[in-house]
């Protein structure tokens, strides 16, 4: 069952009834065909929307061995050290491409959170094995050279460069911590 954060669902239903407020100016609620209330002016686009300057920061990705990982963001795919804090097996690493400084991957032990129970500690241990926990999609302009750089760093190749019925190329492989790196070809 999913954890609540305190508050949460309080400030969601605030923040909601603001959104939906601010779009019922004057409209009655409506039944629509599904039976469902429907509180919207009209079924079509939004007539104005606020510009929000939001960017993708970091993404985050496990890792159970630190030192393996560093090696593999670091020395076989080029990224930057931006930090490393911690000792032993908690560290949290902070990487990224160089030249894009506004973007990372943290690299974080994955139940470090006291929160996660011993059950989720070993639900989560046990999808890092299978390679279904965390992945990743990164993007170079160069897919043979970067797939043939990768392979010769020693990463498991999960799939050669392959043109995809729905019109990209890319190939994939696993980090240290078995989490997907897939990349794809810049057209």
């Amino acid at each position: 069952m999913p954890r609540q954060v305190a508050g949460y669902s309080e400030r969601l239903l605030a923040v909601t009834r603001v959104a939906v407020n601010c779009h019922q100016a004057d409209s009655a609620p409506s039944i629509d065909q599904t039976g469902q209330e429907s509180r919207s002016a009209s079924h079509g686009a939004a007539t104005s929307l606020i510009a929000m300057d939001i960017t993708i920061h970091a993404s985050f990705l496990p890792h159970d061995d630190p030192d393996a990982s560093l090696a593999f963001y670091r020395d076989t795919l080029g990224f930057e050290v931006r930090s490393d804090v911690g000792n032993g097996k908690m560290r949290w690493i902070t990487v990224g491409p160089a030249g894009q400084p506004s973007t990372s991957i943290l690299l974080a032990p994955p139940a470090a959170d006291p929160g996660v129970t011993d059950d989720e500690r070993r639900t989560i241990a046990e999808m890092m094995a299978k390679g279904t926990y965390g992945w990743i999609l990164l993007a170079t302009a160069d897919l043979s050279r970067t797939f043939d750089k990768v392979q010769a760093g020693g990463a498991e190749v999960v799939q050669e460069p392959t043109e995809q019925p729905y019109g990209i190329r890319d190939c994939a492989f696993r980090d240290p911590a078995g989490n997907l790196v897939r990349i794809q070809e810049l057209r």
